[in-house]
């Protein structure tokens, strides 16, 4: 496994251009991608950040949750995306459990995300519970990704997906977690489902970009997982989500005309023999 795509490396986006996006007041543009096709796709729209997202366990292999993603099915769709991006930093998820195991096994997990599947960063969700794997990953050289407010791998823990924050008390604790990942290295962190107000807070607070997700328009960057901005999922869309097309429409309606085409005789089209009993070009 492994990128093999050529990388234009002198106009790739890195850890530290996020950095300066936030400095210079440029907004970051986030999307989630789970395959080949999809990540060069959006890597061609001018995508800054492709998130290889542990929400795969529900839009791409149908799970009700993200819980039952492993490290080996990340490093699979990792490296799918890896090979179709030239430009976008390919981020991606530590899934359930793989940064609560201990140091030395949520390094091994990363390191398998960077060193087989072609990661230029890995995200983790909690605050003070993974700051030490957070460091350590730092100092390992594997840029970290921080993820608060409503954290999906801890959905039977908040009671379903639910905003988070609204407290002043979560309000606080939050903000007090997402200073404490900017120490330990973090160079940037997802703000999901919590407060406009709390999200602004954060966002100036912090000298590291925040990325939103339903947290409000003050993020210095919106993330949303593709399959529901362009209609591909329709199990499950969060009130917050803005769909830009209706692709899984469209895809339904082109597969019915395929199907009514075969069905009748029109696809493939009869072609007519000539006289000499060959057939055209």
């Amino acid at each position: 496994m492994g990128n093999t795509r050529v990388r234009d490396f002198e106009r790739s986006v890195r850890t530290t251009d996020l950095i300066r996006m936030k400095r210079q007041g440029e907004r970051i543009a986030m999307l989630t991608a789970y395959d080949f096709t999809m990540a060069r796709l959006l890597d061609r729209a001018g995508v800054d950040v492709l998130l290889v997202g542990d929400s795969l366990g529900m839009v791409v292999l149908g799970h009700d949750n993200t819980l039952p993603v492993t490290v080996d099915a990340m490093v699979h769709h990792t490296a799918a995306v890896s090979r179709g991006v030239s430009r976008a930093l390919v981020v991606a998820d530590m899934p359930f459990l793989s940064c609560h195991t201990g140091v030395p096994d949520a390094v091994r997990a990363a390191g398998r995300l960077v060193r087989e599947a072609g990661a230029q960063a890995v995200k983790i969700e909690g605050g003070h519970s993974v700051l030490e794997v957070c460091q350590r990953l730092v100092e390992a050289g594997i840029p970290v990704m921080g993820h608060l407010g409503l954290t999906p791998q801890s959905v039977h823990q908040l009671g379903g997906f639910r905003k988070q924050a609204k407290s002043a008390t979560e309000a606080r604790k939050l903000l007090e977690s997402a200073q404490a990942l900017q120490a330990a290295g973090a160079f940037a962190i997802v703000l999901e489902s919590i407060p406009e107000a709390v999200a602004l807070e954060a966002t100036e607070l912090l000298d590291i970009p925040t990325i939103g997700i339903g947290a409000g328009p003050h993020c210095d960057g919106q993330v949303l997982v593709s399959h529901d901005a362009f209609g591909l999922y329709d199990e499950f869309v969060p009130k917050f989500v803005k769909q830009y097309a209706d692709l899984g429409r469209q895809m339904t309606a082109a597969a019915e005309d395929y199907v009514r085409e075969v069905r009748d005789g029109a696809f493939p089209p009869v072609r007519k023999r000539s006289l000499s009993g060959s057939y055209p070009d």
